[in-house]
């Protein structure tokens, strides 16, 4: 017997006494992949929120007062500046909004009699923060993380993989796994096979995403 396959047989004998038989398999073989879909949990509800990035376009109007339009962007810590409102930023991180209208009103009412307050978001692009949310891509994509919610509401699982850079050589592109949770915390989890919506053409199995959902692509190794 040669010396290098002495050494082999040594060494695998050492691996079996001290790790077992699992140590050995899971030298050779691809062990389960972990789905780390948990730890991205969002509730929303669908509708369109500040969040910070967003730009929101702020009328107010008076009697006797030209109305005053400005367009401010979110902060990092949530806030918005507006005029009589210097030294005292507005926190609107995660409100609707309707939320954040009333929310002015009252601030306003301080120095303005009977203010008239419209709040709308800036006109979005699809780049920078989008108002209606995102679904989050991981694994086997060309770049992981945040996929904006486009206005329409119409962002499918193929759209997201598009969107994310796409899916990589050794993406599993039968079991993308798609993560979703309600309001009350409960999670519901589907496999969809985007090589069947290709093949098929059977756009109907093209799970239509909501914000918060996470999409994960394991790794195949065949």
């Amino acid at each position: 017997m040669c010396v290098h396959l002495k050494q082999f047989f040594i060494f695998g004998t050492a691996v079996l006494l001290l790790g077992g038989c699992d140590t050995v398999r899971n030298m050779f073989f691809q062990r389960e992949q972990e789905d780390p879909s948990d730890q991205y949990v969002l509730f929303t509800d669908g509708k369109p929120r500040v969040r910070i990035g967003v730009g929101i376009v702020v009328t107010v109007a008076a009697v006797a007062r030209e109305p005053v339009t400005m367009q401010v962007q979110v902060d990092q810590n949530g806030e918005i500046v507006l005029p009589y409102l210097l030294e005292k930023p507005v926190y609107c991180h995660e409100l609707t909004l309707d939320a954040l209208k009333k929310k002015l009103v009252k601030e306003y009412q301080v120095y303005i009699k009977q203010p008239q307050v419209t709040v709308t978001f800036a006109p979005y692009d699809g780049r920078g923060v989008s108002p209606w949310g995102t679904v989050t891509v991981l694994g086997e994509v060309g770049s992981p993380g945040p996929v904006n919610m486009t206005q329409t509401m119409e962002l499918t699982v193929t759209k997201a993989l598009k969107e994310a850079g796409g899916l990589r050589p050794y993406a599993n592109k039968r079991k993308i796994v798609v993560t979703s949770y309600d309001k009350n915390g409960d999670k519901t989890r589907k496999i969809v096979d985007v090589l069947e919506i290709g093949e098929k053409g059977d756009a109907s199995k093209d799970i239509r995403l909501k914000a918060g959902d996470v999409v994960w692509v394991p790794e195949s190794w065949y």
